[in-house]
């Protein structure tokens, strides 16, 4: 267990490396970042002060290493925009992101498990192939489009729910179904699979020859073992729905970190930009190792691979 657990470290502190040196080369390949700061109306005097104040007259190397150990200590810069600590500004957004992709995560798993288990009783039915067409509409379909279409339809037309802003609960309904709405298929596959694994097994067979209902060998001795992958790839689904949330964000006026990302880049605040990107990173690969380690608690044939 030790040693599975000291390989997906490993692993995890190389995906962050990597991380650290794509947000640094993409803000960089960007253009001349001292141009973008100073504006359209800077003279060339102005592009050489903000190029040596803010130390982007180094070489890159220097400027990687730099912004690399302060990140690691904690100080993630400072907006050039807010003029504030970029820590402050995310610290502030982070728990809109993050209530947004539980709330869309409850969804995804209150939609996938019971459609998976239907799947999985009806398999090969039509009833089954519906609900498969659930898993091609939910791949299919761009998540920016259905918020606008849950915006016109249930905001302007019924106006059962607002349009933007989380200034109450049912604020995030509307932007919590659209990343529901990207995670339901892998979920519901899974959810499916392995049901239909389960109810074929023998001690599935042993249940019903003693006489036990549908509902309890479907609940309490199938689903069981069926649920154990649903829910370490829960985890992994959450990481994507945090990262997609800049999206949803956008489309929602959710002002959340996502919004945050977006306005960062669009007015070329690169701080923010990479504080982002390496926060999101670090919380999705962090999720991504919770995932391995339930999988290596429920499945001990894991620890040894």
């Amino acid at each position: 267990m030790r040693k599975f657990l000291l390989r997906r470290a490993i692993l995890a502190v190389m995906v962050m490396l990597t991380v650290l040196v794509v947000a640094f080369a993409l803000t960089r390949l960007s253009g001349d970042l001292a141009v973008s700061i100073a504006g359209p109306n800077a003279t060339a005097e102005d592009v050489v002060t903000i190029r040596k104040n803010y130390g982007l007259d180094r070489p890159l190397p220097a400027q990687f290493v730099d912004w690399a150990v302060a990140a690691a200590s904690g100080d993630l810069g400072r907006s050039y925009l807010y003029r504030a600590p970029v820590w402050g500004l995310i610290k502030e957004r982070l728990p809109i992101t993050v209530c947004l992709g539980l709330i869309g995560l409850g969804f995804a798993l209150a939609t996938a498990i019971p459609l998976g288990i239907l799947a999985a009783m009806r398999e090969g039915t039509l009833l089954d192939r519906a609900i498969g067409s659930v898993t091609l509409i939910g791949q299919a379909m761009p998540s920016f489009w259905l918020g606008l279409l849950l915006i016109i339809t249930f905001g302007l037309k019924l106006q059962w729910l607002p349009i933007s802003g989380v200034d109450t609960w049912d604020g995030y309904v509307m932007p919590g179904i659209v990343l529901a709405f990207s995670a339901i298929p892998a979920l519901l596959r899974l959810t499916r699979s392995g049901m239909i694994e389960a109810l074929s097994s023998d001690y599935i067979r042993t249940a019903r020859a003693k006489g036990l209902s549908t509902s309890s060998i479907v609940l309490k001795h199938a689903l069981r073992n069926a649920a154990m992958p649903v829910v370490s790839v829960a985890a992994v689904q959450l990481g994507f729905m945090l990262g997609g949330s800049i999206v949803i964000e956008t489309v929602f006026a959710l002002h959340g970190v996502g919004y945050l990302a977006w306005e960062s880049i669009s007015k070329n605040d690169f701080p923010v930009v990479q504080a982002v990107v390496l926060v999101l990173a670090t919380i999705y690969v962090g999720l991504t190792l919770l995932a391995d380690m339930m999988n290596a608690v429920l499945d001990p044939r894991l620890r040894g691979g």
